[in-house]
């Protein structure tokens, strides 16, 4: 195992024991869940959007450690962040977990969010990694569309 290998388990079993945005928001915040039944990972994300950036957000999990991990960095990605910005996070951070070969994104850009790369050689975990993200994914079209979220399942 290398030094990089090392450093990057320990950022994720950071964000798994100590979740950054952890708890709830009262209403109005959005409320949007997510699941993974064949593992039992369940996210649930709060917004607070204010014209097009996310002000606010909490984040609840109960699953593995990718998956909280994931979650948690996420929410430390996106808060502060406007519509766009978080629109494109998400499309570079999807593209990195499915692509075969890396990221043509740089490592810069996606700061601790590069560590779940790694996840990449564990392909059942994926969907760990994805959960949140695709959870977020469904709150903001929720945002726009003026309706209630949807629950993501990945299966």
């Amino acid at each position: 195992m290398s030094i990089s290998d090392d450093l990057y388990r320990e950022i994720i079993l950071d964000h798994y024991r100590n979740p950054r945005f952890k708890g709830e928001l009262p209403a109005p915040a959005l409320k949007a869940e997510g699941a993974n039944p064949l593992c039992g990972d369940q996210v649930s994300i709060y917004l607070v959007v204010n014209g097009d950036v996310i002000e606010d957000l909490r984040i609840q999990v109960q699953g593995c450690s990718i998956s909280a991990a994931s979650t948690s960095m996420m929410a430390e990605a996106v808060k502060g962040k406007r519509m766009p910005e978080v629109e494109k996070l998400i499309d570079e951070f999807k593209g990195m977990m499915l692509q075969k070969n890396g990221t043509s994104v740089p490592a810069e850009q996606l700061g601790d969010l590069e560590t779940l790369q790694g996840v990449k050689k564990y392909p059942v975990r994926i969907k760990c990694a994805l959960l949140p993200w695709n959870t977020l994914i469904e709150a903001l079209k929720s945002i726009k569309g003026k309706k209630p979220a949807e629950k993501v399942i990945m299966e």
